[in-house]
């Protein structure tokens, strides 16, 4: 069965080559040399894959990307970009706005044949594992890697019932929790391993974060903001030469419908419930 690919290239003879090539692998392709188009294409023909150039005569391809990664109507059709930005920061960047894959040029056909198996393989695990069951990960303590997380962690949630910007508060969170793992419980020691456990089932989403740091207690933190006094902590912050904020967990529990540590303070869960289900009470 034939699968349908778009190409955004602006040059056009590199697109055609493109076109010619995933025909070979059973792909019918849509060339478009504009990223105008783009986002309004892709809404209304959900192909199985994109090949998108960054380098476009209009529109950013990172912002095009960014917006079909934040529809949860597209937001599962792999991207890889294929570019001719080689520098780190540019990876980094495009894993930061939801890209599957980040292919330079010039790539050979094994390479480019290898990236779409790697997003076909992704979008595989998502749909087999993404509407019920427990996943793993395990991370460097960088934020980067957080980002990353991050992006496949939104894709996960668009199997939920959760509205839009329930997944954006949700991921907000998981940030959140995830930096305080890496900057106090690992102290930026970026060898050291934060484990995240994403599970879902038919009433809620639960998320564990851990450490392996010695952990600290969470009920007394006088450098954090507090309900009762969400401002009393920043002097103490400011001389202890700590970076403003501080608000991370008392904003992560107006957020979801649980959040509770370990008695070590290492491992934190999060819990949300779906809309049609009543949370249950503390306890």
């Amino acid at each position: 069965m034939l699968r349908r690919a778009l190409i955004v290239e602006d040059d056009e003879d590199m697109g055609l080559l493109l076109v010619e090539t995933l025909r070979r692998w059973r792909f019918e392709s849509t060339l478009l040399t504009r990223g105008g188009p783009v986002i309004h294409w892709v809404r209304q023909h959900k192909p199985d894959l994109i090949l998108l150039d960054l380098m476009l005569p209009d529109v950013d391809g990172y912002d095009i990307c960014r917006e079909l990664k934040l529809d949860r109507t597209t937001n599962l059709i792999p991207i890889v970009m294929v570019t001719a930005r080689t520098t780190h920061e540019d990876k980094v960047r495009g894993l930061e706005v939801g890209a599957n894959y980040y292919l330079t040029k010039p790539f050979s056909e094994a390479e480019l044949q290898q990236a779409i198996a790697k997003v076909f393989d992704w979008r595989e695990e998502l749909t087999r594992r993404g509407a019920e069951g427990e996943i793993h990960f395990q991370l460097r303590s960088d934020v980067r890697h957080l980002e990353e997380l991050n992006h496949l962690l939104a894709s996960l949630f668009f199997f939920t019932p959760l509205s839009q910007g329930q997944v954006k508060q949700l991921t907000s969170v998981v940030r959140e929790l995830g930096v305080n793992a890496i900057e106090w419980g690992h102290q930026r020691q970026v060898e050291r391993p934060v484990t995240v456990t994403y599970h879902i089932d038919r009433e809620k989403v639960a998320i564990v974060i851990r450490d392996t740091g010695p952990g600290f207690n969470p009920r007394d933190l006088p450098h954090a903001a507090r309900h009762d006094d969400p401002l009393g902590h920043l002097p103490i912050r400011e001389a202890l030469g700590l970076r403003e904020g501080g608000f991370g967990i008392l904003m992560a529990r107006a957020m979801v419908d649980r959040l509770d540590y370990n008695d070590k303070g290492n491992e934190v869960r999060l819990v949300k419930y779906f809309p049609s289900v009543a949370s249950p009470g503390p306890g």
